[in-house]
């Protein structure tokens, strides 16, 4: 059994009550909270903190995206949001502020187990630097220096915080300088999961990424497009 622990921040309590259950029959440890106020207060009170957090996004006292990006600016936990908001625009700007994956509502508590899941499988593979990077920890390139060992990055010597999806992004492309790849090898590499055609996902995650890397994010340096094939890493490592 699973011992992972979870924050549901749900404000809908007939919500809370079918999924939480659900989940601790899944082997879960839940903690419920109601509110975008009482969601921080647990999340910052917390220790150890939480394996993974379900986030409504209409939420009373504080919006879910503000809860969001609170926890964004402290921590890498994966965050699964759930709203009855179902338009890309929702789409972009929930996982453009960092959040891990995404669920309509309605949904299934099946495939919402399984999600959970794979979040949390996908977050301790993200954890754990491979071992022959163990060795030859940092990479720099040109002014961009990532360490391996404690997910830092720095651009010109000032430090760039990254969300877990933007760094594995990252990671993906230094480790393989040269190397082109679509955006269904980057979502199958870095969300472990299959692909199942949603642009959209990688295009938030790489304009916020290039937003953080590139002095002109719209001439980028590090990771160039090339049009109707993928992604590749310019610049080699030195």
């Amino acid at each position: 059994m699973s011992s992972h622990r979870l924050l549901l921040v749900e404000d809908d309590r007939s919500i809370s009550e079918m999924v939480g259950p659900y989940l601790e029959k899944e082997g879960f440890d839940l903690t419920y909270a109601y509110d975008g106020l009482e969601a921080e207060r647990l999340f910052n009170e917390a220790k150890p903190g939480f394996d993974l957090i379900i986030l409504d996004l209409m939420l009373p006292h504080r919006s879910g995206m503000d809860v969001l990006q609170t926890i964004r600016a402290r921590s890498l936990v994966p965050v699964l949001i759930l709203s009855a908001k179902d338009g890309d625009v929702d789409k972009a700007l929930g996982l453009g502020f960092g959040a891990d994956d995404y669920l309509s509502k309605p949904f299934s508590l099946i495939e919402l187990t399984a999600r959970i899941k794979a979040a949390i499988r996908r977050a301790n593979y993200t954890a754990q630097p491979a071992e022959e990077e163990a060795h030859d920890h940092r990479i720099i390139l040109g002014g961009l220096v990532v360490d391996m060992e404690t997910y830092e990055v720095e651009r010109e010597g000032e430090p760039i915080k990254l969300t877990s999806k933007e760094f594995g992004i990252l990671k993906l492309f230094v480790t393989h300088p040269g190397k082109v790849f679509t955006k269904a090898q980057i979502y199958a590499s870095v969300w472990n999961d299959h692909y199942y055609g949603d642009e959209n996902i990688i295009n938030v995650h790489m304009r916020r990424l290039r937003e953080k890397l590139e002095v002109d994010p719209s001439a980028p340096r590090y990771i160039k497009t090339l049009w109707g094939i993928g992604y590749k890493l310019e610049a080699e490592p030195v």
